[in-house]
């Protein structure tokens, strides 16, 4: 009997262990569900890039034009100081982790030896003849660390198959093929619909390229303007719309399409594919080098900095070799001042010397969605998350200085975790009870650059006041542009 009774006790005893563990396990607060749609894996390490580079190089470098006509003699093409590696050192120097090369332009010429055509380097003098511009791109850009891209102009002005859908598409493909199968680690292609509208009309198999280049390379993210990974942001300005949603309706959208370039600045709410926009710009007036053209200034290349990456999107920034192979060194110097730049402005976040306060938090004091997640390194999985309570509609963030000092800023900066969807519709910010801001999406990366003088503050608001779902802020900034309405230059 007592060892029943024993028995009875330590079952019991047990039980309640159990029942203690369980409850202790409820207790720790869990991520809350994503909304759809979400970003891959190579989409997010895409929009981490920020900053990202074009070449337009070929026989245009040497005709003095943007569009060739498909006639030009490849001879024509001779850069004899050609140094792939100045160009993967000035992308270093100036921070960027992706290249992508014009392999072949709208005049047809390729810049490595396709066994498809003998309009390319084979013809060319550079090199007897023996040259590939492509894989010495890769080489160099690979030494550095660099990842690379590669553009393939749909449109052929010196292909005679061209104006027929079959054969064209069946001499794309096999290009395609080719690059693919040479080059590997490719982590961009871009295609797009620009062609003369006078000239002859194919029929582009898109589908079926997009299926090759996910079978040769599967990592790889596609640009076009409708994706399927990387959408064309509607216009060569480097500017996003002050509204960027990265979610959009691929079924809405068609390569060459000019009627929905409004559609792909703002993207859609009600979206149902991931499909991020990327601003592309050229450093210069044109897309190819020309003897007669300065790049542009500092302070222009800040403000597409704030419109493309301050809204959402990747900056593409074209800098393109000159006639003797190199990045002119004015480029480089101006690249190379606004990495500087940008580096002065974000190295330091007077938000993480105040006191962050919020309007509730989800699993309580130590649930780990706190506010400190806001001011970690982790922009992406590190976050702060409401309380969900249908009561609670008026989510908020307060940056409090300490001990009664101020804050001098002029740069306001927010960031979702964006890995478990786009949330945000509207958000409001106010600097010492005083409303400044009335902004909209925020996404990846959300930046205010205030207008007028410098703020001089003791607390800043972030009010959330319209979200599909509960919001999560990934990162919060207050930082200092020195350029702005200023005269200050880098030295």
């Amino acid at each position: 009997m007592g060892r029943l009774r024993c028995s009875s006790f330590l079952i019991s005893l047990l039980f309640q262990l159990v029942r203690l563990c369980i409850s202790g396990r409820e207790q720790v607060a869990t991520p809350p569900l994503p909304i759809l749609p979400l970003p891959t894996y190579s989409q997010l390490k895409w929009q981490q890039r920020e900053i990202i580079m074009f070449l337009h190089f070929g026989v245009n470098t040497f005709t003095d034009k943007e569009w060739g006509n498909g006639r030009e003699n490849p001879a024509i093409f001779n850069p004899t100081g050609l140094n792939t590696t100045q160009w993967a050192t000035v992308a270093a120097d100036a921070g960027i982790s992706l290249m992508i090369l014009t392999a072949k332009h709208h005049d047809g010429f390729c810049l490595w030896p396709s066994k498809y055509t003998k309009h390319s380097v084979i013809g060319s003098p550079w090199k007897g003849g023996k040259g590939d511009v492509v894989q010495e791109f890769v080489n160099a850009a690979t030494d550095k660390g660099i990842d690379v891209g590669i553009y393939l102009s749909p449109w052929d002005r010196h292909e005679p198959r061209y104006g027929h859908d079959l054969l064209y598409n069946e001499y794309y493909l096999a290009q395609l093929q080719e690059l693919l199968n040479k080059y590997q680690n490719v982590r961009e292609i871009w295609f797009d619909g620009a062609k003369d509208p006078k000239t002859k009309n194919v029929s582009y198999y898109f589908s079926d390229w997009f299926s090759m280049v996910k079978e040769l390379q599967s990592s790889i993210n596609i640009f076009s303007d409708a994706g399927p990974d990387v959408r064309w942001v509607g216009d060569e300005k480097g500017y996003a719309a002050d509204t960027c949603w990265s979610t959009i309706n691929r079924t809405s959208l068609s390569i060459g399409n000019s009627t929905i370039k409004e559609y792909l600045n703002t993207g859609d709410r009600r979206g149902t594919d991931w499909l991020p926009a990327e601003c592309d710009v050229s450093i210069r007036k044109g897309w190819f080098w020309h003897k007669s053209e300065s790049p542009k200034k500092l302070s222009e290349l800040l403000d597409i900095y704030y419109n493309s990456v301050g809204r959402n999107c990747v900056l593409l920034l074209n800098v393109p070799p000159n006639t003797i192979g190199l990045i002119s060194d004015t480029d480089a110097h101006v690249l190379k001042e606004l990495r500087s730049a940008v580096n002065t402005i974000f190295h330091q976040n007077l938000a993480e010397g105040c006191y962050v306060k919020v309007s509730s938090q989800r699993g309580g004091n130590g649930g780990g969605f706190g506010p400190e997640n806001m001011l970690d390194s982790d922009h992406l999985w590190s976050y702060w998350a409401p309380r969900e309570d249908a009561d609670e509609k008026d989510h908020w963030i307060e940056i409090w200085s300490k001990d009664g000092s101020t804050l001098r800023f002029n740069v306001i900066r927010i960031q979702e975790a964006i890995g478990l969807g786009q949330r945000i519709e509207q958000h409001e910010i106010y600097v010492d009870g005083k409303l400044i801001i009335q902004g909209t999406t925020v996404g990846y990366k959300r930046l205010h650059r205030l207008d007028g003088d410098v703020v001089h503050a003791h607390v800043v608001r972030i009010r959330i006041t319209k979200a599909k779902v509960v919001p999560l802020i990934s990162s919060v900034g207050l930082h200092f542009d020195p350029f702005w309405h200023s005269r200050f230059t880098v030295t």
